[in-house]
């Protein structure tokens, strides 16, 4: 029962982390200065009678209080809005966006957990030794790195080798399969290396920390004393032991994968959720930018719920 209990209040408390992030989420974008109708006022003939009139298409003349009554009626249906930029339902756009970048960022987080559980465990195995300084420093200075430099950095080194830019050749004219995925692996090996190697120096440092607590367990050192071989040790009672904190590491950073994806995607060009927020914040944007962040606070949320049910299989003692 006393899991149940744990299961139900972790649940709960998701819901409201959701529903309080959904009233931020409407509050911080009208605290920023001017409005879509405002860029309007940059463009010849955009006189006053238009610029009223779109505000009222967009709901814009209605007070605040009216428009988050809105909001919520429109969430509960389902319905995200419609943008102000496109004329397109939100849910449209960010279904298209987030086809467009969950390709770059499976590619680059499965890369980054096999490279850092590898370099993790080597660097604790070899624990004290000129192997664990090199992996731990490089793996703090790809943590370290600012996303966006380290992009800029791929983008210098493989200039005219590799695409820098977009998601396709637009210059491909009704390619074939085989050619568009060719074009499209090309295109996309850069951002998800950029996300790769930035994510990777996280899991080799937390990885590197769990082994080695495991490494110093009696029953580590009882197989030692039986003569088992190296990597048996590592793959069937080290590593086993270790996957608590590798595997809750892994939910929580799901979450964050996307927004962390914003800068690549503005660095790279890439038509996925992180560009389409950048654009909507240039254009003021809001149901678009309110969709977009509510769809990225829902996926932190259901992966650090994740995480905590994780945790409970895994480690039942934190509910006593």
């Amino acid at each position: 029962m006393r899991g149940t209990d744990y299961v139900l209040k972790r649940i709960a408390f998701a819901i409201v982390t959701i529903f309080v992030a959904v009233s931020l989420n409407f509050v911080l974008f009208r605290l920023a200065p001017g409005t879509a109708v405002t860029n309007l006022a940059r463009v010849p003939h955009a006189t006053p009678a238009l610029r009223n009139a779109l505000k009222k298409q967009f709901g814009l003349d209605k007070s605040k209080s009216e428009q988050y009554v809105i909001y919520l009626e429109q969430l509960v249906h389902g319905n995200l809005g419609v943008s102000f930029e496109n004329e397109q339902p939100v849910s449209k756009n960010l279904r298209i966006a987030v086809i467009n970048t969950l390709p770059m960022v499976t590619i680059g987080t499965l890369f980054s957990i096999l490279i850092g559980t590898l370099t993790g465990v080597i660097a604790a195995w070899r624990r004290g030794t000129p192997t664990e300084a090199a992996t731990v420093s490089s793996a703090l200075g790809f943590y370290a790195m600012p996303t966006q430099w380290l992009g800029l950095m791929l983008i210098i080194a493989f200039a005219g080798v590799l695409p820098t830019g977009g998601m396709t050749n637009e210059f491909l004219l009704d390619p074939g399969f085989w050619q568009h995925l060719r074009d499209l692996a090309s295109h996309i090996l850069l951002p998800a290396l950029t996300l790769g190697l930035t994510l990777y120096g996280e899991y080799t440092l937390i990885v590197r920390s769990a082994m080695l607590e495991t490494l110093g367990e009696d029953y580590i050192l009882t197989a030692r004393a039986k003569g088992l071989r190296p990597w048996t040790i590592v793959r069937k009672h080290a590593l086993r032991n270790a996957m608590l904190p590798i595997t809750t590491l892994v939910a929580l950073s799901l979450g964050y994968i996307v927004a962390g994806a914003i800068l690549i995607e503005i660095v790279f060009s890439w038509p996925g959720v992180g560009r389409a927020v950048y654009l909507a914040v240039q254009e003021r944007d809001y149901p678009m930018l309110q969709g977009a962040f509510l769809l990225l606070t829902i996926s932190v949320v259901i992966c650090n719920l994740i995480a905590d049910l994780l945790y409970f299989k895994l480690d039942p003692r934190i509910t006593e």
